[in-house]
């Protein structure tokens, strides 16, 4: 029997059902919407069982109310291959007058929304599960946690396990858990898998209309070729015609990346805009992201070996692999990741910032002294652009890292912590 690995989604779950009368679990697939959500079901409706989902549907048009009974919280997986459960599901919650009835998951393929009538605001609340961080997968220690860093401690203090082979191969393994504790290519081969489930099936089935795999396949090489940067789609399309013999228009480009966003194989990171002292123009554009590192390294087709020959793909794709566990972390503490970059050139790789107005500032460095005093100098630059009369002043500067053994605090007060003991 597999055994469950702890979520740092289960909580907010509970934390949700305590607060709405429905909560749907959006992600990509294969991330354990699921799985996580069974562990606080008290019933359970699988849809696409496959001796019921026939009937499962009919019943959904002919008494959608029939479905819904059963001890709560009752999980509906799969709702969206019949789009007027939502409806009901709606009208159920109104009606009960209690919260925390229903759990609804589903692959990441939108339903038909011709079939919605109301939008259930008020109804439901929304959580977004995304591949495992490293502490849930057990590879961080956990010993630093991002939410006593905004406690201000005098001291930290943590220790990463992590080699630089094995960060490269957790880059290319990614948070999917069902490679977690596979070994060596076993592991290496689910991200290829749902690489290759997104490019021949998974992004036609948003629309239903039928995509050319190797054009989908030009794209998501240009998209991971350009990870972490803030390019239009415009210069995306001049990429995929600098490095492949066919091209692709903006408008082609822009509609294959909404498609890609809607089964969250990509997440962009919006833009960060503090109160400065300085008239400061800060650019509004949003960073481009893979919801994990493992999807970029599939599109370019590379692995553990090649990133650690190649440093400045590795830096790249690791940057990914931090902001996917700092979204993680940061859901768990109220909380949004941005990027920070003006017109001068400062920038800034990640700003954690919480509902009640707190933040830090990171900047993500795979390692070396040179760079960590890079980023050092970044954050403090920044920090020293902000107008603390008008908001808080940052809760802490931290430079995260690949490389390195030991989290700790530098005389400037700037934390240096491995993302190898990294927790929420």
């Amino acid at each position: 029997m597999k055994v469950y690995r702890k979520r740092i989604a289960d909580d907010i779950l509970k934390r949700k059902l305590e607060g709405k009368g429905a909560v749907l679990i959006e992600g990509p697939k294969w991330c354990g919407k699921t799985t996580t959500a069974e562990q606080v079901a008290a019933s359970i409706l699988y849809m696409d069982d496959p001796e019921k989902k026939e009937q499962n549907i009919t019943m959904s048009e002919l008494n959608p109310k029939r479905l819904l009974r059963g001890e709560t919280p009752r999980l509906i997986d799969e709702w969206q291959l019949a789009p007027k459960l939502w409806d009901a599901i709606r009208f159920e919650v109104d009606h009960r007058g209690e919260l925390g009835q229903f759990v609804l998951t589903g692959s990441a393929v939108p339903p038909d929304t011709k079939e919605i009538t109301h939008s259930g605001t008020g109804r439901f609340t929304w959580l977004t599960m995304r591949p495992m961080s490293l502490f849930e997968s057990g590879e961080s220690t956990g010993e630093v946690s991002l939410k006593a860093l905004f406690s201000q401690p005098e001291e930290i203090d943590g220790e990463s396990k992590l080699t630089f082979d094995q960060l490269a191969f957790l880059v290319c393994r990614g948070g999917w858990p069902q490679a977690v504790g596979m070994q060596d290519e076993i592991a290496l081969d689910q991200a290829i898998d749902y690489y290759d489930a997104v490019v021949h099936a998974d992004i036609n089935r948003v629309d239903n209309v039928q995509k050319n795999p190797e054009r989908i396949k030009r794209l998501m090489r240009s998209y991971a070729r350009n990870q972490g940067s803030q390019i239009p789609n415009t210069v995306i399309a001049q990429d995929i015609a600098a490095n492949d013999e066919s091209s692709m228009d903006a408008e082609t480009v822009a509609s294959y990346l909404n498609a890609l966003r809607k089964i969250f194989v990509v997440e962009d990171m919006p833009a960060w805009n503090p109160n400065l002292c300085s008239k400061t123009a800060i650019r509004s554009s949003d960073t481009r992201y893979y919801i994990d590192p493992s999807i970029a390294a599939a599109a370019l087709g590379i692995g553990p070996q090649d990133l650690v020959s190649d440093l400045k793909t590795f830096g790249f794709l690791f940057e990914t692999m931090c902001v996917r566990d700092l979204r993680i972390f940061a859901d768990a503490l109220n909380g949004e990741v941005y990027h920070y970059r003006d017109k001068e050139g400062l920038e800034c790789d990640a700003v954690v910032h919480l509902r009640n107005g707190s933040y830090g500032l990171v900047e993500i460095k795979l390692g070396g002294d040179r760079l960590i005093e890079e980023g050092a100098v970044n954050l403090k630059t920044l920090g020293g652009k902000i107008d603390t009369d008008k908001m808080k002043k940052p809760s802490f500067l931290m430079v995260l890292t690949g490389t390195g053994d030991y989290a700790y605090r530098r005389q400037d007060d700037v934390y240096v912590v491995p993302l190898g003991c990294l927790r929420n």
